[in-house]
């Protein structure tokens, strides 16, 4: 059953307009506020396309590098130094500061600088594209470099609009049709106003813990119309953005928020999906004995894993997992994770045990009344197999929100953008986001998840 939904105006298609490229301050304190107002001035548009910090690595060390040169500024916005195109920055963590050693500078001091903060900027090339290489991946807006504990934390500072064409292209095949990828930029844009986080040190991961953000070349034509076309767009629940989360494939049925969150939000309820086209709509797993003693070391491992309660959808609520040394009680989430499941739509089966009778070389099956004469007589019986056991699942994801292989199934069918998001997200507006459109929803559920 699909819900009927008044086509939107061509104005709403193709957004409010002048969003893209706004810049919004961003910063912990009122001192990194003022400083980035420097270097860019504030406009009417950041309330609508903010910038947004996601988080790119967490690590020791990194090495970043512009395509045709880098700026690298303090906290209060004066240049450091000036890179040229293919120079390369090495950054590590020491003593609680960043140790930046150049490759090449053009401009400002060379040499070794430690800094506890930074920020690295790309200069354009001919063509008007700045980008910046964080180790292997390349990416369009800033990047801010801090210390936490004894690791560099690197966060890509950009524009909502900028940032989003990567996130559909990370999330979805760039392929697939047009008003699925147009659904994804809605439920992408949503989810990260949804989650901006102004007291904290960043936004979003660049990981399924928030949603994938692969970088420049996660970017296509395809996605970045995706979101040309659905410019300034949103999900709304009465006056609240809702929390988009999203997933891969629920495996017939998509999942109540509060059968595996803490609450239940009145748009994440279970709905029939459409996602038999995908590779994950149903899966085995076979579950060997080393992996099962590595997962339940603390029971010696696992002979038998029994379903307790599942929820309305079927996924496990609970699950009993019984050993050499004993049994554990564990939720759908807390089993999915240690066997590394692909969801918890799943049930549990032993292995047949196969026994291959002796024979001669040359394959002859060995009669029972030769063998004394053939070989001495075997040292006592064999001990029994170790158990193996068998998940049977469907989906891929935790099942709450647009199943993704769902979307593409709608889309494939001709239904529009907007009416294959109110079909996942229940009682929604598709609407333009406005400056004070909030106030934000309450209680929510953790991360885009898997």
């Amino acid at each position: 059953m699909f819900l009927a939904v008044a086509l939107l105006p061509q104005a709403l298609l193709t957004g409010p307009g002048g969003l893209a490229g706004a810049q919004a301050a961003v910063g912990d304190g009122a001192e990194d506020v003022a400083a980035l107002d420097q270097l860019e001035p504030l406009t009417a548009s950041r309330a609508t396309n903010p910038q947004m910090r996601v988080l790119l690595l967490d690590l020791p060390a990194i090495r970043v590098a512009g395509s045709s040169g880098l700026r690298l500024r303090d906290t209060r916005g004066g240049e450091l130094l000036r890179m040229p195109a293919g120079a390369t920055l090495a950054l590590r963590q020491a003593g609680g500061r960043i140790q930046v050693q150049p490759s090449a500078v053009t401009q400002g001091t060379p040499g070794v600088l430690s800094l506890g903060e930074l920020w690295l900027e790309p200069l354009p090339d001919s063509n008007g594209l700045a980008s910046l290489q964080v180790e292997n991946r390349r990416y369009r807006g800033r990047l801010q470099v801090r210390v936490e504990a004894s690791k560099l934390r690197a966060i890509n500072v950009i524009a909502l609009e900028t940032y989003l064409p990567s996130v559909v292209g990370s999330e979805m095949p760039a392929s697939w049709p047009l008003e699925a990828l147009r659904a994804q930029a809605v439920a992408a844009r949503t989810y990260a106003l949804r989650h901006r986080k102004p007291s904290a040190p960043f936004d979003l991961h660049a990981t399924v813990t928030s949603q994938a953000y692969k970088g420049l070349e996660s970017e296509t034509a395809s996605t970045r119309e995706a979101v040309r076309s659905t410019q300034g767009l949103v999900l709304m629940h009465g006056n609240s953005l809702i929390n988009a989360v999203f997933h891969s494939s629920s495996g017939g049925s998509t999942e109540n928020s509060g059968d595996l969150w803490s609450r239940q939000l009145p748009y994440l309820v279970s709905v029939p999906d459409y996602d038999d086209t995908s590779p994950v709509a149903r899966w085995e797993k076979t579950l060997s004995p080393q992996l099962l003693a590595g997962a339940f070391a603390e029971i010696g491992g696992a002979s038998r894993i029994d379903v307790l309660s599942t929820t309305g959808s079927g996924r496990v609520r609970q699950a009993r997992v019984i050993g050499p040394s004993g049994s554990l009680v564990l939720t759908g989430a807390q089993l999915r994770s240690r066997l590394g499941l692909r969801s918890t739509l799943v049930r549990f089966k032993a292995a047949p045990f196969t026994f291959t009778a002796p024979s001669l070389a040359d394959g002859t099956p060995l009669p029972a009344d030769m063998g004394s004469l053939l070989a001495p007589p075997p040292p006592r019986p064999l001990a029994p197999p170790s158990p193996v056991i068998i998940a049977v699942g469907r989906g891929f994801g935790h099942g709450v929100g647009m199943s993704q292989w769902g979307a593409y199934a709608l889309a494939q069918q001709g239904r529009r953008f907007d009416q294959i998001l109110q079909h996942y997200y229940r009682g929604v507006e598709v609407q333009p986001l406005r400056a004070g459109s909030g106030p934000l929803a309450s209680g929510a559920v953790a991360g885009r998840g898997s």
